[in-house]
């Protein structure tokens, strides 16, 4: 129960802060943060792969919504939800518990790292893909890719840093 309040909470908490703030930042034009992410990313290890993708699909859809964006977040969501379990296996091993977080804490700093940058990167390749649904100009697409890439990771790092900081001091 608690953990089902936990990410209803995030849930919330995220989609306002991606819609009324983030969804509005756009570094010289390029980049935008999608904070929103960190919500699929910090379900717990072991989730059913269904629970996990509808969650995913959820969060997009609402993100899509609230946005205007008919369905780029949701399907870039979805993939990323389905990807997510065997990215955590590839980088973390099969010996993980059930039921731990992701975290720096749990996955160490680097292993957190490279599991955040490439889920990042699934997430945003699908998604500038899926909007600009053509590659006329390749540059600029992979710049913005590139470009959200790096803010997006850097800013769901560095609030896990606090979220850590905040974890150890409350022990």
């Amino acid at each position: 129960m608690i953990n089902l309040l936990r990410g209803l909470i995030y849930f919330v908490v995220l989609v306002l802060i991606q819609v009324l703030i983030l969804n509005n930042i756009h570094f010289l034009r390029v980049a935008t943060p999608f904070l929103y992410l960190y919500f699929i990313i910090k379900m717990p290890v072991g989730t059913s792969r269904d629970v996990v993708v509808l969650s995913s699909f959820l969060i997009g859809l609402v993100i899509d919504m609230f946005s205007n964006t008919p369905g780029m977040h949701a399907a870039a969501c979805t993939l990323a939800g389905f990807i997510r379990e065997p990215l955590i296996r590839f980088f973390m091993g099969k010996d993980l518990p059930e039921g731990i977080y992701p975290s720096y804490k749990t996955f160490g700093y680097g292993g957190f790292f490279r599991y955040v940058f490439t889920f990042v990167i699934i997430h945003h390749v699908t998604l500038f893909l899926i909007e600009s649904l053509t590659l006329f100009d390749p540059l600029f697409l992979a710049i913005r890719i590139g470009a959200s890439v790096v803010t997006t990771t850097l800013l769901i790092c560095t609030i896990e840093a606090f979220n850590i900081e905040t974890q150890k001091s409350g022990d």
